[in-house]
């Protein structure tokens, strides 16, 4: 069986002909996509592709080229086609079951290590851990201390705690299916819990439809959509997190864009909170809320 005469027949020729498949179907990182996805079909280094221009494209490694490309160009995320994602340096499993990592949330593992201060024998806990790319960094680079990682789904704790045996913390991590801090009463963590990580859902329902479809027909909706407003799991975690924080305890939060006024209305509804602060990401956005335990709770109403 030979390749059909339009087929590309070398490396060269397969490559300008993914870049032009990608291009019609409005990508935007078409040339980098095109390598990812060639490395992936051919089964080379990237890097390798402009070296082997010339190197005949056999009817397998085309049919594994087409399937790869033509998935992307009915929009899958290239992060699902090729089952990883790069974060904070490490490689990471994902498939349709886990949020794909994105660039802003390693700001909430770098406000951990920043305001945290966690020293051994310390507690923390991430809520809504999906790929496990926040619990698992941290446990890479903290020693001593517990963690424990949240999901309600058990498809997306599988994916976790691959990722944290492929990165050599598989013992270091306790993984628990639940809904927000719900399983957390019967594990005697109230008033013990020093730092408490979140990147929750915070689409409001109305934002949905403007999603790109790469986001809205492949990845978890319930990682995404909150509710109405947006941050419901925010007001949530405010009131669950207050009764297992430590005095002073942190409480890392990822929002969406515009929500700082809404969150910080909740932290003053619920109370108990003190200390707000916000981080920007690269776009000069607020992305990041942090609060802490405050050391007495004031009386609401």
């Amino acid at each position: 069986m030979t390749a059909l005469s339009g087929d590309p027949k070398t490396v060269g020729e397969l490559v300008a002909w993914t870049r032009r498949s990608l291009d019609a179907a409005g990508m935007a990182n078409v040339a980098q996509e095109a390598l990812w996805l060639l490395a992936s079909a051919l089964e080379m280094e990237h890097h390798a592709l402009a070296s082997r221009t010339e190197q005949p494209v056999s009817v397998e490694q085309l049919a594994r080229a087409k399937t790869l490309v033509s998935r992307r160009m009915a929009r899958e995320p290239v992060q699902y086609i090729l089952g990883t994602q790069e974060f904070c340096g490490l490689d990471f499993g994902v498939n349709p079951s886990v949020l794909i990592p994105r660039p802003e949330t390693e700001l909430l593992v770098h406000a951990v290590l920043k305001e945290g201060g966690l020293t051994e024998g310390a507690t923390l806990i991430d809520v809504g851990t999906g790929s496990g790319c926040i619990a698992v960094t941290l446990a890479t680079i903290l020693d001593g201390v517990r963690i424990l990682a949240v999901d309600c789904s058990a498809e997306a704790l599988r994916v976790a705690k691959s990722n944290a045996i492929r990165h050599g913390v598989g013992e270091k991590i306790e993984w628990i299916e639940g809904d927000l801090l719900a399983p957390l009463p019967d594990r005697n963590l109230i008033g013990t819990v020093d730092v408490i990580v979140s990147n929750p859902p915070y689409i409001a329902e109305g934002e949905w439809g403007q999603l790109q479809p790469e986001v809205q027909n492949f990845e978890p909706r319930v990682a995404l959509l909150a509710g109405q407003k947006g941050t419901e799991f925010h007001e949530r975690l405010f009131h669950e997190c207050k009764e297992s924080l430590v005095h002073d305890g942190l409480l890392v939060m990822e929002i969406g864009q515009g929500q700082v006024p809404l969150v910080r209305q909740a932290a003053d509804q619920v109370g108990g909170y003190t200390g707000l602060q916000t981080v920007k990401d690269e776009a000069g956005i607020e992305r990041v809320m942090i609060a802490r335990r405050a050391s007495s709770v004031p009386r609401h109403g």
